[in-house]
């Protein structure tokens, strides 16, 4: 048996057609996907054109007008389905993640947990869609709220998790009655692909094909178009803080919506009475999972000046024990970064590093193999290290010192970004400061755990930089659907509000 059958399992072949509404499209360019791990070719992919896209979105508007009458309840019937789909291809399809993205295969079946979470919890929403009923100040009126489904949503996801972000969307925009065309990330093609076809075994037998829709195409050729598309009035797109500039930018001009899950430079603050077991655990999963590459992944470390050395040497022995290689061997702790991209981008992080007096305390290396494997990196820094206040998509650690957690929080919180934070502490009085108005500026603050690792029943996303959507979890479902005011008359008068009388 080949370590890659999950290839055939999942119905990958060694070309494939990159896009889908009521049947398989792909008029475009050619592009391969590349496994990270040795910088082998997996498999191509024929890319949607501007014609391919034009059938592709009239398919989802055509089907739109039925997907939106039928009951929310029985729309989650049908992701329930979808749900014990993604159960039956959990293991193959988290290979096909770690395979292409690059990591751990642990990592990439937790992912698919997170498709599978994250359907189930649409599937009780689908019966939980509330507005709200109001008194009306007229009398024999009655006044309430009700939310339709919306229409088209665009979906633009990350390379860093090809699966689950796609899902927290897709799951939650499918119960509110919405119809989704969805643009990947051209570095995890394969990935869009099989799930593609996981979908189409459920809603094509049902009649709803076109709901769930894939478009497999370069920014500049399919990409663009979607985002300027009247038809599309929601896009949600996760990636880089720039990336959210231009769409973000773009779909306002059109006075459209945009849910933008963009970078993270994200800290944990840790008190001297923290249990240093439980931070060297938080940080290294953090710090050392997905290579660095989650949105979540932490990037910035406070220690308290009493235990800031103990720590330190915890954590420095600790990286040198990660086992980095194969993505898909058992024993592997860390895989590789995406692609030779992210191994400059990593290089050129260094350089500044050292140019701005930081101290590398363990790594800062490429590793000289196949595939893009670089060191889990520390970095004794200080505040005025500019490149601390960016966000490297690779496992560089900036560790800070401070004297009290008022300093503590200001150094947090002076960067751009704010989605996820974390404090380690005992203290009830440090926890409440920490979670307080005058605590973390960010979307997610945690005690005691780290900053990545989020649960799809609560809202995720952030603020400042990070563009201030939010996904998955809480009242999340509303940026998919249209609230519409209703005031009834049942009386034989019509009085007018404020009491104004008119002739």
């Amino acid at each position: 048996m080949s370590k890659l059958d999950f290839l055939s399992e999942l119905g990958i072949e060694d070309v494939n057609l990159g896009g889908f509404s009521t049947e398989w499209l792909g008029s475009g360019n050619e592009l391969e996907s590349i496994a990270p791990a040795d910088g082998s070719k997996i498999a191509s992919i024929q890319q949607c054109d501007s014609g391919d896209y034009e059938k592709i979105m009239q398919d989802a508007s055509n089907v739109f007008t039925r997907w939106r009458m039928e009951p929310a309840p029985k729309r989650g019937e049908v992701v329930r389905l979808l749900a014990n789909e993604f159960r039956k291809y959990k293991v193959s399809l988290g290979k096909l993640i770690s395979w292409e993205m690059g990591k751990i295969q642990a990592e990439g079946e937790g992912e698919v947990q997170e498709m599978i979470d994250i359907a189930d919890y649409a599937v009780g929403l689908s019966r939980q869609l509330y507005g709200k009923t109001m008194h009306s100040e007229r009398p024999n009126h009655r006044m309430y709220e009700q939310w339709h489904p919306l229409g088209i949503v665009g979906i633009v996801t990350a390379f860093n998790f090809p699966g689950a972000v796609w899902a927290w969307n897709a799951m939650i925009a499918a119960v509110c009655g919405d119809v989704m065309v969805w643009k990947p990330s051209s570095k995890t093609p394969l990935t869009a692909i099989a799930i593609q076809k996981i979908v189409n075994r459920v809603l094509e037998p049902l009649g709803w094909n076109g709901v769930m829709s894939l478009l497999v195409g370069s920014s500049r050729d399919v990409g663009e178009m979607l985002v300027h598309d009247r038809r599309a009035p929601l896009i949600s797109a996760t990636g880089s803080c720039n990336m959210g500039r231009k769409i973000g930018g773009a779909v306002s001009k059109r006075l459209g919506r945009s849910l933008l899950e963009l970078g993270g430079n994200n800290g944990i603050i840790v008190m001297p009475d923290a249990d240093p077991e439980l931070v060297l655990r938080a940080v290294v999963f953090g710090a050392v999972g997905t290579t660095g590459q989650r949105c979540t992944s932490t990037r910035r470390l406070f220690l308290h000046k009493d235990i800031s050395k103990d720590i330190t040497q915890r954590l420095v022995d600790a990286y040198s024990q990660v086992k980095i290689g194969n993505p898909l061997n058992p024993d592997t702790i860390m895989g590789p970064l995406v692609d030779g991209g992210a191994v400059n981008d990593y290089e050129a992080a260094l350089k500044i590093i050292k140019k701005e007096k930081g101290e590398i305390l363990y790594g800062g290396n490429k590793l000289d193999r196949s595939g893009f494997f670089v060191e889990p990196t520390l970095v004794k820094a200080h505040n005025k290290m500019e490149i601390t206040r960016e966000e490297t998509f690779a496992p560089i650690l900036y560790l800070f010192e401070f004297e009290n957690l008022n300093e503590a929080i200001s150094m947090h919180n002076s960067v751009d970004q704010g989605l996820s934070s974390s404090i380690f502490t005992r203290d009830m009085q440090s926890v409440e400061n920490f979670l307080s108005h005058a605590g973390s500026d960010c979307g997610i603050a945690n005690v005691n755990i780290g900053t990545s690792g989020a649960e799809i029943g609560g809202a995720f996303g952030g603020e400042k930089d990070t563009g201030g959507g939010r996904e998955a979890g809480s009242d999340s479902w509303k940026i998919y659907m249209r609230r519409q005011t209703n005031t009834l008359n049942w009386s034989d008068d019509l009085p007018l509000a404020q009491g104004i009388e008119f002739g």
